[in-house]
């Protein structure tokens, strides 16, 4: 499998304090990976560097081979690289339609072409019933479809999820599994941050465990499961081995 991302001995840190030490890992084209570890352990920084908010200290990063490291996220975006946010960015006094419509400008100049893209985004995502309604007005599960519609309009070629699925019920969040399987299938890669692993980890094909700002181990879900330092540092008893 191609790589897609490529991420180089990426460090950054914000007043002293490491969130990220020498990071490196590949994502293939069309791969769910998924990017897991305690709080703190710096993955919503990581992908900060990913999508362009901040610039790494050192390291670099690369979209099929073109480095986007330090582009800012405007460039990184029409790069196609998209991202959801762990706490919902929605605009609450916009409908549904125009938060989309947001999105979709990246790459429809006119009104028209970017409504109809975003009205086929919000099909897609299954807010057609709530096209018309102010964003404040949505459900939970229901602002998260929305980060996502409004991230999958700009056309992007990787989507970085946030804890898309934390806080759902285990019906919303097997909705929200279909919906990054859907997502996969329009041939879209995914770098997913996640805490409950009983729903990550059968979507995803690998996953970069992250402790202290360092990458503790890459592998499988099943590798993952049984590695002694995970489990010590992340997972936690109920998945350690019966004595």
């Amino acid at each position: 499998m191609p790589a897609l991302l490529e991420v180089r001995e990426l460090s950054k840190s914000f007043g002293g304090v490491a969130a990220n030490v020498d990071i490196s890992f590949d994502v293939g084209q069309g791969e769910i990976l998924g990017l897991i570890g305690p709080n703190g352990a710096g993955k919503t920084s990581l992908f900060n560097s990913i999508s362009g908010e901040v610039t790494p200290d050192r390291g670099e990063i690369r979209l099929e081979g073109v480095r986007v490291s330090g582009l800012g996220p405007v460039a990184c975006a029409a790069r196609g690289i998209a991202r959801t946010f762990q706490v919902v960015r929605s605009f609450d006094s916009m409908t549904v339609l125009e938060n989309v419509m947001v999105g979709a400008f990246a790459r429809a100049r006119r009104t028209r072409a970017a409504m109809a893209l975003a009205e086929e985004t919000i099909d897609f995502c299954g807010l057609t019933g709530r096209i018309d309604r102010p964003a404040w007005s949505l459900s939970p599960p229901e602002k998260r479809r929305l980060e996502v519609a409004r991230a999958l309009a700009t056309g992007p070629r990787l989507l970085l999820l946030d804890e898309m699925l934390t806080g759902l019920t285990p019906t919303e969040a097997q909705a929200g599994v279909q919906l990054v399987r859907d997502v996969q299938a329009r041939g879209v890669t995914i770098i997913m941050v996640e805490h409950v692993m009983e729903v990550v980890l059968p979507l995803v094909s690998r996953a970069v465990v992250l402790n202290l700002g360092r990458v503790l181990t890459i592998g499988s879900p099943a590798e993952i499961v049984r590695n002694p330092e995970v489990i010590r540092a992340y997972l936690g008893e109920k998945y350690a081995p019966a004595a």
